[in-house]
């Protein structure tokens, strides 16, 4: 019996598929969110829940305009650097933005410099808007319900699984 104890709680037990078992797996998903905003706009779902977030306290675009400068970095060739500029400017940057986000008034692009956009045009700017976000919204997205829901949900689903390795494994031990 204190065999199967022994292989039962042993911290060098992998589950069925041969990985570490959860103590030795890096961080993911909420718990990786809750180390820094930049470990949250990393992840896809993560992005999506700060989104959903960032729209209830209207400020959606704040987001959205990082994810585009990041996605503008990106861009090659001067012809679609000028249009994705162009399209970052109308949406995000100009008195008649759609989204229009809250930069330094200084700090604003005229529409002269996008005839010669660069990839780092708009990092300036970027920058006040993820330290906007990260010493504002961020901490307010880690109290959410948001965020507070789908860690219980993250969690729920991490006891269940883990119920279930361990039943396989009391299983294996019992039939052998």
């Amino acid at each position: 019996c204190w065999v199967f104890l022994l292989l039962f709680f042993s911290p060098e037990i992998n589950d069925s598929e041969g990985h570490p078992s959860s103590s030795h797996q890096t961080l993911k998903g909420t718990s990786k969110w809750a180390t820094s905003l930049e470990s949250l706009l990393e992840d896809p779902e993560g992005v999506k829940r700060f989104r959903e977030f960032l729209k209830k306290e209207f400020s959606e675009e704040n987001v959205l305009f990082w994810l585009a400068c990041e996605e503008f970095k990106k861009t090659q060739g001067k012809k679609q650097m000028q249009e994705k500029a162009k399209e970052i400017y109308m949406t995000f940057l100009s008195s008649k933005a759609s989204s229009q986000v809250n930069v330094e008034g200084q700090s604003r692009l005229s529409e002269t410099i996008l005839e010669t956009p660069h990839p780092l045009m708009f990092q300036k700017l970027q920058d006040q808007i993820f330290n906007l976000m990260k010493y504002d919204s961020y901490s307010r997205f880690l109290k959410s319900d948001i965020f507070l829901n789908h860690k219980k949900s993250e969690e729920q689903e991490e006891n269940s699984a883990e119920a279930q390795t361990a039943a396989k494994r009391a299983s294996r031990i019992y039939n052998t």
